[in-house]
């Protein structure tokens, strides 16, 4: 979809969001504001935790004034679904990976490419609200789509799961590995050696055990509240992709927000943010302790992995599709610091 398209969708369901926002907060202190968050995590993940912290806090800094519904588990939609919703106002928030924010604005995706940051804490300050890089990705977000960056909290460093031993990409040719399906994950994909096969994530259990697909990527903490180890028996520790999700807010609802309302939802997405990043650090150790210990084999470089060969190949294999469009946003990242 074109941002031309969206633009003239926008266009037409403004009306409509415009209603959703004044039903939604018109009321002002006769009643209680309730907005719905869609996710497609397990209430037990980290990420499917910080969206009910991030309710809690908003109830609690506007006295009950603002409460937030949550959906998890895809109960309101897929990837796709749950991007859209928060653009047509249909829902007023949902945590999305960036790379599928880049189907409402392109440009966005470039916050998931592969091997891009230096660490996780260059990787908070690129996605921080007060970035130069976020503020104008953002600005171009709301512009093209109606929705808005409210915050990103780090989600983990993604790796490769598969029923093999893959100590370079060369050892993955023709292995079938589930891909989130918009174009810089399928990209990755392909670096890493395998053929991507496009999957929303509700299907991905199902398609591992029956065989759709043959490995996946995702970061531990998701391995771990999934049960994947159920079904996949080899760890591959590329970390290929330090990712934050991002969590996306209606513009048209915060627009409608009181400016005391705006100050409270901004202060408790800055608290969520920390928290969440934090218990995401935390967790990264025990949680590949946990798959361990389900019995699935971790193999990082001390066990042969060629990392270097994984990072060269997808690094080739990203550079010559999205170079072209996101060269300049690659120097701005770099030049954070």
């Amino acid at each position: 979809m074109t941002n031309l398209t969206r633009m003239s969708r926008r266009g037409v369901l403004a009306i409509g969001s415009g209603a959703l926002a004044a039903a939604f907060i018109g009321k002002g202190a006769q009643a209680a504001t309730t907005l719905r968050y869609g996710h497609m995590h397990t209430p037990s993940s980290i990420a499917g935790a910080q969206a009910q912290w991030f309710a809690d806090a908003v109830a609690e800094k506007t006295g009950g004034e603002i409460n937030i519904q949550i959906f998890p588990n895809s109960q309101l939609g897929r990837l796709q679904e749950l991007a859209e919703s928060v653009s047509t106002g249909s829902i007023a928030f949902s945590h999305n990976t960036a790379g599928a924010i880049g189907s409402l604005y392109t440009p966005f995706a470039a916050f998931d490419t592969p091997y891009l940051y230096r660490d996780v804490d260059h990787l908070m300050k690129v996605v921080a609200a007060d970035s130069p890089v976020m503020q104008e990705l953002n600005d171009g977000l709301i512009a093209a789509s109606g929705t808005r960056a409210l915050y990103a909290f780090y989600f983990g460093t993604r790796q490769l799961t598969v029923n093999q031993t893959a100590l370079t990409p060369a050892d993955l040719a023709g292995v079938k590995i589930r891909s989130i399906p918009f174009p810089i994950y399928m990209a990755t994909v392909e670096g890493l050696g395998g053929v991507p096969v496009p999957v929303d994530w509700a299907e991905v259990p199902t398609a591992l055990a029956t065989g759709v697909v043959s490995g996946q990527e995702n970061p531990l903490n998701v391995l771990v509240t999934a049960n994947l180890s159920d079904v996949q028996s080899h760890l591959i520790l590329t970390g290929h992709t330090a990712a934050a999700q991002v969590v996306m807010m209606n513009d048209d609802v915060w627009n409608g927000l009181s400016d005391a309302h705006k100050e409270a939802v901004a202060t408790a997405a800055e608290e969520t943010r920390e928290r969440a990043t934090q218990e995401m650090l935390a967790s990264e150790d025990d949680d590949l302790e946990t798959l361990r210990s389900r019995g699935m084999t971790i193999i990082g470089e001390a066990d042969g992995l060629d990392l270097d060969a994984f990072r060269e190949s997808v690094r080739a294999r990203i550079s010559s599709e999205f170079d072209s469009q996101f060269g300049d946003l690659y120097t701005q990242i770099d030049a954070i610091s």
